[in-house]
């Protein structure tokens, strides 16, 4: 399986329903590539912050080379 492109970790991050009220509306999404320790420790290649677009929660999600959500912060 080839790894995640960008586009592709941004279409998972918006299909992740907000931790807090459980919308799918995205106010802010970035998506940039995580540093070599998080990858060693989590396994996260890509790092999405998207701020709700309902209750303006903002989250950080960490995505693996297989598509993954391994980390919800």
């Amino acid at each position: 399986m080839a790894p995640v492109t960008k586009e592709r970790a941004e279409r998972i991050a918006r299909g992740h329903a907000c931790e807090r009220c459980g919308e799918y509306t995205i106010k802010q999404l970035s998506v940039k590539p995580t540093l070599s320790a998080i990858v060693d420790t989590l396994g996260a290649v890509w790092l999405a912050t998207k701020t709700c677009g309902v209750c303006e929660l903002q989250q950080d999600l960490g995505i693996d080379e297989e598509g993954d959500i391994v980390v919800v912060g």
